[in-house]
């Protein structure tokens, strides 16, 4: 339950940070309403609008990284798939959330902490393709 709620909880985010587009282009265009604001006005509205969005989508991408600890974590127990992946699924899901707080407090690191954490972001890739290639084993093995 916990990961399907983490994983769709980024659906409504996504819809109401859809506002933010829209609120940059109303600026953008200069619409009759918007008169009484000057250009350079309407330029910073625009781009306010604009990281309002990025944030938007940061937000987001934590809730992308979230649903990965409860998804490695069932498929770590299940024995239908290698334990090997539940394991890289939770490393994934603390890679994505690295990359998120790294991004918003220490900017300056950001190049670091993504090149060390690519190499986990693969984890979703293994479980689709193990899936995709060999599927899951369909007998239960003692634990």
């Amino acid at each position: 339950m916990l990961m399907l709620v983490l994983g769709l909880i980024d659906v409504p985010i996504f819809f109401v940070n859809s506002l933010n587009d829209v609120g940059a282009l109303l600026f953008a265009r200069g619409a009759d309403f918007l008169s009484a604001f000057g250009e350079p006005q309407r330029d910073a509205m625009v781009m306010l609008f604009l990281r309002l969005h990025h944030y938007g989508e940061v937000v987001n991408e934590v809730f992308w990284g979230l649903w990965l600890l409860p998804f490695g974590l069932l498929v770590y127990k299940s024995r239908f798939l290698p334990r090997l992946l539940g394991v890289w699924l939770i490393l994934n899901c603390f890679a994505y959330l690295a990359q998120n707080v790294t991004g918003i407090l220490l900017p300056q690191y950001t190049t670091v902490v993504s090149n060390v954490s690519l190499p986990l972001q693969f984890g979703e890739l293994a479980i689709m393709l193990w899936l995709l290639l060999l599927g899951a084993n369909d007998r239960l093995t003692a634990p």
